[in-house]
């Protein structure tokens, strides 16, 4: 079998390298701007992994939120970099190939890699979280449209999730939790929503928490086996 990587001229003419993939796999996309990324996140990541079976799992670690102020943003490396130790395994990839691409929106990314990469059987990802706002992203009817999308529940977000407008929409091509494992190769729409353990750690939290430290952390004893 022959593997393939991206280095194709797109969106005005931007080299674009993504992660090493071969014709027939299975790959989920998650996006987001992970800032900070956290456990939540990997339990998305590997519960998706799991449930429905991929072969690779890729981090799409974005430019910026087109929703969300990114002036206080942590650079793209850095935050490429965080990521790195909660994706774990070799079915896991960390890419920023987004900014080379040149749009910051979802919909494109994924019109872009379905055609790059016709033969690949690609999955969208997100937990409930976003699915609560997804009928706010650009041309979410679109993605929902042309690409299976699964959802893995979060703390607190399942109702009010799936009572949104985006949920109602796409349940009408919603399949069974126990048949996650067929939905990369279903033809789009194709829904899931899976159920899964729950972190409530949350980015947002995590932000105000680190902005709201009053003092530094005392140093750590020194160790007995340095």
């Amino acid at each position: 079998m022959t593997g393939y990587r991206i280095q194709a001229q797109a969106f005005g003419g931007t080299s674009v390298h993504t992660p090493l993939v071969f014709p027939g796999q299975r790959v989920g996309i998650m996006g987001g701007s992970f800032n900070p990324p956290h456990d939540g996140h990997r339990i998305v990541a590997e519960t998706a992994l799991k449930r429905l079976q991929l072969d690779q799992l890729w981090w799409v670690v974005t430019p910026g939120n087109p929703l969300k102020a990114n002036g206080a943003l942590p650079s793209q490396s850095a935050r490429m970099k965080a990521c790195a130790a909660f994706a774990r395994g070799p079915k896991m990839k960390i890419t920023g190939f987004e900014s080379e691409l040149g749009t910051p929106y979802t919909a494109a990314t994924l019109a872009f890699l379905k055609r790059r990469f016709s033969g690949v059987h690609f999955v969208w990802v997100m937990g409930a979280d976003n699915l609560a706002t997804f009928e706010r992203w650009q041309h979410w009817r679109q993605i929902a449209a042309h690409m299976p999308v699964a959802v893995i529940d979060r703390p607190k977000w399942r109702f009010k999730a799936l009572s949104r407008k985006a949920a109602q929409v796409m349940s009408r091509n919603r399949i069974d939790e126990a048949d996650a494992r067929k939905l990369a190769t279903l033809s789009a729409p194709a829904f899931v929503f899976l159920t899964s353990r729950l972190s409530a750690l949350s980015s947002t939290a995590l932000r105000a928490k680190s902005r709201g430290a009053s003092s530094p952390m005392p140093p750590a004893a020194p160790s007995k086996n340095n």
